[in-house]
């Protein structure tokens, strides 16, 4: 879409275009400032200030710990570095589960406190209410149906879903979010049929995470995809770099060079 679509801010109407046109969107995750200027530069649709810090930035196993503040802090720095992207905040587990007055209460600090374009949170059918009740409040949601992280217990663990009789569920849970009234929904892990019939069956985008090629667009966490973070990834993840890699021969250098005194030099010196 970015590179078809030039906008100077990308809008919710952007995302319904690019379906409409069969564009394809791209979406990453940010967390900071310098990250997300350097995805903004380039041209990415979506930026997510995902509960996934929780895991790649704050150390944590799972998504569960991170809070509501934690979050803002992240989001109010993501917003004040794009130009052009479209910001999206994820709202944390525990924030939007008791009840729709508590999930608006959730969205509008997101808006008003750290300057987000819109809001995610997770579930299908369970959470219509909670996503209609933002919406009518003028909020742009971003569903997210599939795995979700902030179930995986009661989903029993990293397991794929919308397998055979689970794919009406799945279906059912992406309806749910249209109408009630999100811009775009996240499948995450999900066969790529099934991903591809759910897609075909909306007129909202969906944005895939592990959800195949059908897809009307693809998202990564952006530590996965550059190869920041270390350890074993997702089956669906592609590194575009081993950023990890390259930043420890630097440090190495720094460290060499300051043992030998040849940093800082007399050209780098007052």
């Amino acid at each position: 879409m970015s590179e078809q679509t030039p906008v100077k801010r990308v809008r919710t109407r952007h995302f319904a275009k690019a379906k409409a046109d069969g564009l394809k969107i791209t979406g990453l995750t940010a967390y900071d400032a310098p990250s997300a200027t350097v995805f903004d530069r380039a041209g990415v649709d979506l930026l997510l200030v995902g509960d996934s810090a929780a895991n790649v930035i704050l150390g944590y196993d799972s998504t569960l710990p991170i809070t509501v503040d934690e979050l803002i802090t992240m989001t109010r720095s993501v917003t004040r570095a794009t130009q052009r992207a479209f910001v999206v905040a994820d709202m944390p587990f525990g924030s939007y589960e008791e009840s729709t007055e508590h999930a608006l209460q959730t969205a509008v600090r997101f808006m008003k406190e750290a300057g987000a374009h819109g809001v995610k949170l997770e579930g299908g059918v369970r959470m219509r209410k909670q996503i209609r009740r933002i919406t009518e409040a003028g909020i742009p949601v971003l569903g997210h149906i599939g795995f979700t992280p902030q179930s995986e217990h009661n989903l029993g663990g990293h397991v794929i879903q919308g397998r055979g009789d689970a794919e009406q569920q799945l279906l059912d849970d992406a309806l749910a979010v249209q109408e009630a009234g999100a811009f775009a929904v996240v499948i995450e892990m999900v066969p790529t049929d099934v991903a591809g019939r759910v897609t075909r069956a909306l007129d909202i985008p969906t944005i895939s995470v592990g959800g195949g090629v059908e897809c009307d667009g693809q998202m990564m966490v952006w530590t996965d995809a550059f190869g920041y973070t270390t350890g074993r990834s997702p089956k669906f993840v592609r590194k575009y770099a081993n950023l990890a890699e390259q930043l420890e021969q630097a440090v190495g250098n720094f460290i060499n060079d300051v043992h030998d005194q040849s940093y800082p030099s007399a050209d780098e010196s007052y």
